[in-house]
């Protein structure tokens, strides 16, 4: 299975739309997964024309997106269980704050945005990954987004837009 993570698009704020590079990307993705400030209604309803879409609404949301996205939420596929959140506060604390929030869960991922920052890194037995934003690089110095595989493993990756 090919799912597509996303944070912090902030669509139409810091772009009016995504790189081509990422929706090439949509194309085959079987699961579409958005941790956050997409911005507006009418992107989202976009996003799910190309697969399902799993997502949690951030601080930079529209109101009618923090009203119909959770804040955080626990996504199963196969064996595997991912958990979703935006993240909220410093950058260098952010890390802790999500790990806090799904303390009592213990998922396989937890897949968080916010910060802009990319990040990929195992801590226990928990993947930490936070796709960056592929639209705005105020505090990263390159776009980003995700790929997560998973065959009879889970497999993440971020990818630079070139």
């Amino acid at each position: 299975m090919k799912i597509v993570v996303l944070s912090d698009t902030h669509i139409p704020v810091a772009a009016k739309d995504l790189p081509t590079q990422v929706y090439d990307a949509l194309k085959d993705a079987e699961l579409i997964i958005h941790a956050g400030d997409m911005i507006s209604y009418d992107f989202y309803k976009k996003l799910q024309g190309f697969a399902e879409v799993k997502a949690v609404h951030g601080n930079m949301d529209e109101p009618q997106m923090q009203k119909k996205l959770p804040s955080k939420q626990i996504i199963n596929v196969g064996k595997f269980s991912i958990g979703l959140i935006h993240g909220w506060g410093s950058p260098s604390g952010l890390l802790n704050i999500v790990e806090k929030e799904f303390a009592n869960e213990n998922p396989d991922i937890i897949i968080f945005g916010h910060s802009h920052q990319p990040i990929n890194m195992h801590k226990k037995n928990t993947i930490f990954f936070n796709p960056g934003s592929p639209t705005d690089k105020i505090f990263a110095n390159v776009h980003t987004y995700g790929i997560i595989t998973i065959t009879n493993g889970l497999k993440a990756e971020i990818v630079k837009i070139s």
